[in-house]
């Protein structure tokens, strides 16, 4: 088998067992489960929630997806080898930790599969939380051009690229388009204040004003936790993103967890420790694929210019870029996946035919 066909690409065609529309995003697909089968699954595999909650078939692709694309390689690579389950592995290992350590749950009720988690339904909270422990990217490049305040926060003179800052910077900004709230444009992914989430808690999806202050604990403590399990592995936690929501419990009590993904390449900048000491940079992140792409495009403000979106589509639907950029990618994924949770990550061989099978065989959710 080739490289290219141990790829998922695709993976909203599953035929899963569904009364509603696939939902598929940049790189996972949704399959809210019947009510039936939501209901004989909690019984039948003991899962910790209440026994009517929606539950969902939730499948990772390897699709890369990088500045609001999803680009493709030469020699047919339509994705990254390994990355999804890569990325799945890490989140996995870092939600059972925060477990573990008292935190907060998460959404996974089970792992059928390195590329499938069941889940269960979440109401989420409508901020993306960008934690930053070093000024880089885009706001190194924000700062660089002047700008000292960024979601309410004022940065002092002086600072250097890749510096680490005195304290954890959360950086929220919002998921979705949101409307109607004061003080908030009406634009996905824009940057906002303590006061816009104090001011509006209800429109961002909290049930209390009072629950801001843990949602603000678990940013903290889940980022301290990653970044000196890190630490101790010779690697640098930069910034991160973090996504929350609500679940309810066996008592109908609503719980806030962590949800979506964490601690990833994809949604984190990782550091090489060694290399920083010696004021290098080596990316182990999907960082690294960007500045790939940044470097090999001829006109990069197309990249980072969201007013060339057409063009920056374009780009991507008509460019193969060379595979070593794939390839180099799955290298790094791997390899931080493995240092982080300690196990080897074998690449699925026939990933489709894999999936379909356990969902059949161990769970019933395939005719």
């Amino acid at each position: 088998m080739s490289l290219a066909q141990s790829v998922l690409a695709i993976n909203d065609d599953l035929p899963i067992r569904t009364d509603l529309p696939v939902h598929s995003g940049k790189v996972r697909s949704v399959y809210w489960l019947t009510k039936e089968d939501s209901a004989r699954l909690i019984a039948q595999k003991g899962y910790n929630t209440a026994s009517d909650a929606p539950l969902a078939i939730m499948v990772i692709s390897d699709r890369l997806s990088a500045f609001d694309c999803i680009w493709h390689g030469e020699e047919g690579l339509q994705g990254v080898p390994g990355k999804g389950a890569a990325l799945n592995a890490i989140s996995n290992y870092w939600f059972k930790l925060f477990k573990q350590r008292g935190l907060a749950n998460s959404h996974i009720l089970d792992v059928p599969h390195p590329l499938v988690w069941i889940v269960q339904k979440a109401r989420p909270i409508k901020i993306e939380a960008i934690c930053r422990r070093y000024i880089t990217g885009s706001m190194w490049r924000a700062y660089e051009k002047g700008e000292r305040e960024f979601c309410g926060i004022t940065l002092p003179e002086g600072l250097q690229q890749n510096q680490r800052l005195d304290n954890l910077l959360i950086t929220p900004s919002t998921k979705g388009i949101l409307k109607g709230i004061h003080g908030v444009p009406e634009v996905d992914d824009v940057n906002i204040t303590r006061d816009n989430i104090e001011n509006n808690y209800s429109a961002f999806g909290f049930n209390s004003s009072s629950d801001i202050g843990v949602y603000e604990k678990l940013l903290q403590n889940g980022f301290d936790l990653i970044e000196k399990s890190l630490e101790n592995l010779d690697e640098i936690f930069v910034d991160t993103k973090f996504e929350f929501g609500y679940i309810k419990d066996k008592t109908g009590q609503d719980q806030l967890i962590y949800m979506d993904e964490v601690g990833t390449p994809d949604s984190s900048r990782i550091w090489d420790k060694n290399a920083y000491a010696e004021n290098k940079v080596i990316e182990k992140s999907k960082e690294q694929f960007r500045q790939a792409i940044l470097n090999y495009a001829v006109d990069s403000d197309i990249l980072l210019n969201k007013d060339r979106m057409t063009e920056r589509e374009a780009m991507a639907k008509n460019t193969a870029l060379p595979s070593a950029f794939f390839t180099d990618l799955s290298k790094t994924y791997l390899d931080i996946a493995q240092t982080i949770t300690g196990s080897k990550i074998n690449l699925p061989q026939n990933p489709k035919d894999e999936i379909i099978h356990v969902l059949k065989t161990r769970f019933g959710l395939i005719d």
